[in-house]
Parts: structure tokens; C-alpha cells; sequence
């Protein structure tokens, strides 16, 4: 009589498991994490996306962290102990609830932070800039297809992105500028030529280690921009904050703000300024709450009208 060898069923989820964990090992031989210290440095991952979180958000708490990040809360306290010893850290008590501590880095916390950071992003940039621009942005469609797909919910909207100027982005914003800025207060020609002056000044000359450009996006489609130029070696300037009509009303503006005075200050500059006009009273907000103060106000003729310009200034 013949034997009969059942084999096991394989699950259709097999080589779907696989093919995550073949794309977690390649991608971490990418960026450098096998080794013992995170880029070269005496930190572990963990260690540098506390810190990464620490330097990006504003006085979050240690329970918020751990359940943003998915750590166990004794590994996290341990970890936050260290950097508190090495002087990374400085806790202030809640005033909304004295039992929880607001946590953020020190200036020696961000020093320590700011080399990491800017060698992860050399070596991000490394990889795309062996990429054609094309394939850079299928990298990026992808990449926001994984987000989409494994971090939120199909009935919430996924969220905008921020990223470093790529080719063409110029063009746009000095296209969006000078059409908004028309539409909205009927300013002519001019604008736009000084805002095609600002953009081509900043390609010309720009350093990487103390000028960024950001550019906000959802689903491929720009949605707002800002920079930082320098101005000289301890001061910089915010130019160009632009958010789009359709995607007002959702803090990013404040967030790309927010974006300017972090670079900023992990680029070592001790004062960020900014030109405006007393009719965008919008952006007037969000720069009042961020810390900035107003220092100078003067009246003049431009752009085919009588304006009050204002310069602000937030010591950092």
C-alpha cells in the first residue's frame, strides 16, 4: 500500500513576510544602523530617535514619547536618565498637571543632536543623488505609499510632507507667489521679480550646512514653502513662508515656522529675522507666536502700492 505525504499548507502570508524582512535588512544595511553605535556615534538607534523626537518637538512628556515611539516606559526612563546626566536634558513641570514633567533638550543636548543630523542627511542624500531625478520621485511616491498603507487609518487623510527643494521647485514658487500675492492683494509685477531674485540668489550661493529650503506637500502636489538664508554668521533670515489657500487652516504655516527656528539653531546662528508687510496679517500671527518682535516699521511704495514694512527678529 502507498504512503500517502501530506504536506504542510503554506500560508499566501509567507513570502509576503519575506519579502518585508528581505526589505528590513537591505534597508538597514542602507542607512547604517547594524553597526554598534548609530553613523559612527556612541548612541544606539533608539538613543538617536529620542533624541531626533527631543530636538523636533516641543516639551513633549515622557509618557507621550514612549507612546509615540512604542518604547517600554522603564527603557525610556533610563534612557532619559542618561542624557540628563550627560546634560542633554532638562525637565520643567507641567502647569496644567504638576505630576508630569515637559521635557527638552539643552543647548549641549542639541549640540550633541546637531552632527548626527546632518550626517543622516548626508548620507540620505548620498543614495538619492546616485538616483535621476525621475526615480528620486518614484523613491519618494513610494516611501508615501508605505506611510499611507501602514501608518494611519484608510478613513484619515494622510498627512502633508516636508522635504528639501528638489528641481523645479523654484519655479513654482516664484509662480505661486507672484499669482497669490496678486489674487489676494493685487500686487503687480515687481513681486515676482523680487521673488525670482531671492530663489536665484539662494541656488547661486546656497550651503547646505547653514541655508535649507522646505517644501510642503501632499500627495505630490505643493502646498507651501519657506527658507532660511544666511545673513551672516551668527544671523539668518526667514523668507518666502507661502501656504496655499486649500491648505490654511492646518498649521502649516506655523509648522514650517517652527521648521526655520530649529534649523536655525542647530546651525549655530544666534538671531533669526525676518521682512514683512502689516497687511499679511496672517503670517504676522504665527510669527508673533512664535517668539518673534517686531523692530522696525517704515512705510514705502511697492509693488504698485503704499505699504508699512516691518523687520522681526527672535533671539535664539
Amino acid at each position: 500500500m502507498a504512503t500517502i505525504v501530506t504536506r504542510p499548507s503554506v500560508s499566501p502570508l509567507e513570502p509576503r513576510i519575506a519579502a518585508v524582512r528581505r526589505f528590513n535588512r537591505f534597508y538597514t544595511r542602507q542607512i547604517g544602523v547594524l553597526g554598534e553605535g548609530y553613523l559612527d556615534s556612541p548612541f544606539s538607534l533608539t538613543e538617536v530617535r529620542v533624541l531626533y523626537e527631543l530636538a523636533h518637538r516641543d516639551t513633549p512628556t515622557a509618557a507621550a514619547l514612549a507612546g509615540d515611539l512604542g518604547l517600554d516606559t522603564g527603557y525610556l526612563s533610563r534612557i532619559l536618565r542618561r542624557f540628563e546626566q550627560r546634560g542633554f536634558l532638562q525637565r520643567v513641570r507641567s502647569k496644567a498637571d504638576g505630576r508630569q514633567a515637559l521635557l527638552s533638550l539643552t543647548a549641549r543636548g542639541h549640540r550633541a543632536f546637531a552632527p548626527l543630523h546632518a550626517r543622516s542627511r548626508e548620507r540620505i542624500a548620498a543614495m538619492l543623488t546616485r538616483l535621476p531625478v525621475a526615480r528620486q520621485q518614484r523613491l519618494m511616491e513610494a516611501l508615501h505609499t508605505v506611510e499611507e498603507l501602514l501608518g494611519l487609518p484608510a478613513d484619515r487623510p494622510s498627512p502633508y510632507l516636508l522635504r528639501a527643494h528638489q528641481p523645479g521647485d523654484m519655479g513654482w514658487v516664484v509662480h505661486r507667489h507672484a499669482v497669490l500675492y496678486a489674487e489676494e492683494y493685487g500686487w503687480d509685477e515687481q513681486f515676482e521679480a523680487l521673488v525670482a531674485g531671492v530663489v536665484a540668489d539662494f541656488l547661486r550661493t546656497f550651503d547646505a550646512r547653514r541655508e535649507h529650503c522646505w517644501i510642503a506637500e501632499k500627495d505630490g502636489e505643493p502646498l507651501g514653502s519657506v527658507f532660511v538664508v544666511a545673513r551672516g554668521k551668527t544671523v539668518a533670515q526667514l523668507r518666502l513662508l507661502l501656504v496655499e489657500p486649500k491648505a490654511r487652516g492646518l498649521g502649516l504655516g506655523a509648522r514650517l515656522v517652527d521648521e526655520c527656528v530649529r534649523f536655525a539653531r542647530r546651525a549655530g546662528y544666534r538671531k533669526l529675522t525676518l521682512w514683512t508687510n502689516s497687511v499679511l496679517v496672517a503670517a504676522r500671527r504665527i510669527y508673533e507666536a512664535a517668539g518673534f518682535r517686531l523692530v522696525r516699521s517704515e512705510a514705502h511704495h511697492s509693488f504698485g502700492h503704499d505699504l508699512v514694512g516691518e523687520t522681526w527678529t527672535l533671539d535664539l
